[in-house]
């Protein structure tokens, strides 16, 4: 199937309806393998989506579920508000990866975004740094215009 990049609209919704809040939850970045069942994009609603699907991806040194991402910064950047996030190491793994799903683990592993890769990103017993885009109005993985 696919994965679109997309920050999911579920998440819009539920973060106008005060659900998220994006100093203090626990945000968690999961991978996605190259060869999936499910589509992922912006209707995604939940990290179980993916897992309901069998999508996650699978590999040495790997958790389930994937990591806690640290250092999330909220700022304008003139008047979009944008979320940066240091990036993401999943340190000494033996894996294959077409993309990623951000989902908040404090409100019931609801879905933020989902990233596509743009192609088969691998490591073989080293390192996988998921590295963020510039934290600017036009780049940052979150942003609001």
């Amino acid at each position: 199937m696919a994965i679109t990049t997309a920050m999911c609209n579920s998440f819009k919704q539920e973060l106008l309806g005060g659900v998220h809040d994006l100093d203090t939850d626990v945000l968690k970045l999961a991978l996605i393998k190259t060869s999936m069942s499910g589509t992922y994009g912006a209707a995604t609603t939940n990290y179980s989506d993916v897992t309901g699907n069998t999508d996650e991806a699978v590999g040495t040194n790997y958790t389930a579920g994937g990591q806690a991402l640290d250092g999330a910064t909220i700022t304008l950047d003139g008047s979009t508000a944008i979320v940066d996030f240091t990036d993401e190491v999943f340190g000494n793994v033996t894996i294959s990866t077409a993309g990623c799903i951000i989902y908040n683990s404090t409100q019931g592993n609801k879905a933020v975004a989902v990233i596509d890769f743009g192609g088969t990103v691998s490591a073989t017993a080293g390192d996988l740094t998921i590295e963020f885009p510039a934290a600017a109005a036009a780049t940052a993985v979150i942003r609001i215009a």
